[in-house]
């Protein structure tokens, strides 16, 4: 993070689960469209949402997970590390898409709600199915509200290189990230789709520049220091520019002032490549958030365990998330839903992903619960070096 959190290098924090968790929740919320609690997540009051969270908090991940393999390790090994986990996202996005495909099209066959076929880009199963069998695989084809798994995995694969880049500079990494930024911005550098036409709505050389300082942030945050200090002048500005934005967003101000004499990703809120205003407003409340000296204290009360475990397990909250928010979206086309129905369907859907969060935080405690297993006191231990080293506990972006 643009001010990331410190704990001791070899433990968790508390937050980076319970933030990411949150991310999850607002996320599955927002993946609902029209539902009443949308108007209370994150996007309603700045000009971020927690798309933004979510991948800056990935690269905090990565860079606590997997930086110690390229310092100490031999670098192939290192990559690989890197490389299999942007295979099990994408293995992770080709099922779930597959799995909202089959849902779609239930839904179209008995009841009808053929309303959902242009909502999440799903014409061209129907028109061009043969190209878009090509494109689904290739990611070119992106059903909408399944467009952040692609830009992560293709994120992950360019990881080793900003780590190398930020283990011997943290201005460097986030130099580089900027001119990559600012060039996909100047000439609309993007992924390009098939069959439709155009880019990715999550632009990976756009959005590598928010993971890149979370990656920075995990860097500094495994050395036990910050990639910014706490200054009081700049604590204060980023909260006034939150306070901003809020009033800007809440009054539906519109275009901010200027925007006509300036390119479209620096005086617009463009999603797709990661527009200025939207990126400062992700880093200004990272900034604030992790200088707060009560946020660990209120983060800690029992009411955020449950969070704090779907954090953990963000990955597999997620997919199953994106599966659930396609079940949901089909079944309120046909059902009249107003706060107390849309608060049962959402809660329901919340349960599930905790039920999730459970049943993978179990199937992680029994091998780890092995691994660490004492020794009979006549038998030597040959293994407890990487033990005492700390390589016995999964790595952070395995958790997530």
């Amino acid at each position: 993070m643009n001010a990331p959190f410190v704990p001791a290098a070899a433990s968790r924090d508390l937050r980076l689960d319970v933030f990411r968790g949150l991310a999850l929740i607002t996320i599955f919320i927002n993946h609902v469209p029209g539902n009443l609690f949308e108007h209370l997540t994150s996007r309603n009051f700045g000009f971020s949402d927690a798309a933004e969270a979510f991948v800056l908090m990935s690269g905090i991940a990565v860079g606590l997970a997997y930086s110690r393999g390229f310092s100490t390790g031999p670098l192939f090994e290192a990559c690989m590390r890197v490389w299999r986990r942007a295979g099990t996202l994408y293995v992770a996005h080709i099922v779930s898409s597959i799995v909202a495909v089959a849902l779609v099209a239930a839904g179209i066959l008995h009841l009808g709600t053929v309303e959902i076929i242009s909502r999440i880009n799903f014409t061209r199963f129907l028109d061009q199915p043969l190209q878009t069998m090509i494109g689904l695989p290739l990611l070119g084809h992106q059903l909408g509200y399944f467009n952040i798994l692609p830009m992560y995995a293709t994120l992950l694969l360019a990881s080793p290189l900003y780590i190398l880049v930020g283990l011997r500079s943290r201005a460097w990494l986030i130099a580089m990230a900027i001119a990559i930024w600012f060039l996909a911005g100047m000439f609309r550098i993007n992924m390009p789709n098939y069959p439709n036409p155009g880019g990715w709505f999550f632009n990976p050389f756009s959005w590598q520049l928010i993971y890149a300082v979370g990656i920075a942030g995990g860097l500094s945050m495994r050395e036990g220091q910050k990639l910014v200090e706490y200054k009081p002048w700049l604590f204060w500005a980023c909260v006034a520019f939150l306070a901003a934005s809020c009033a800007w967003v809440m009054l539906r101000a519109g275009a901010l002032p200027g925007r006509a004499y300036l390119p479209f990703f620096i005086g617009d809120f463009d999603k797709t490549f990661l527009a200025l205003p939207r990126l400062s407003h992700a880093l200004a409340l990272a900034y604030v958030l992790t200088n707060l000296s009560w946020v660990p204290s209120l983060l800690r009360l029992p009411v955020f365990r449950p969070i704090e475990l779907m954090g953990k397990n963000g990955l597999a909250v997620f997919v199953s998330g994106s599966v659930l928010a396609i079940a949901l979206q089909i079944l309120r086309l046909r059902l009249e839903t107003g706060f107390a129905q849309d608060a049962v369907l959402l809660g329901l859907g919340l349960l599930a992903q905790y039920g999730v969060a459970l049943f993978f935080s179990a199937r992680k405690a029994g091998p780890k619960a092995r691994r660490v297993a004492p020794a009979p006191l006549a038998d030597p231990v040959p293994d407890s070096a990487p033990y005492r080293q700390g390589m016995a506990r999964p790595p952070l972006s395995e958790t997530a």
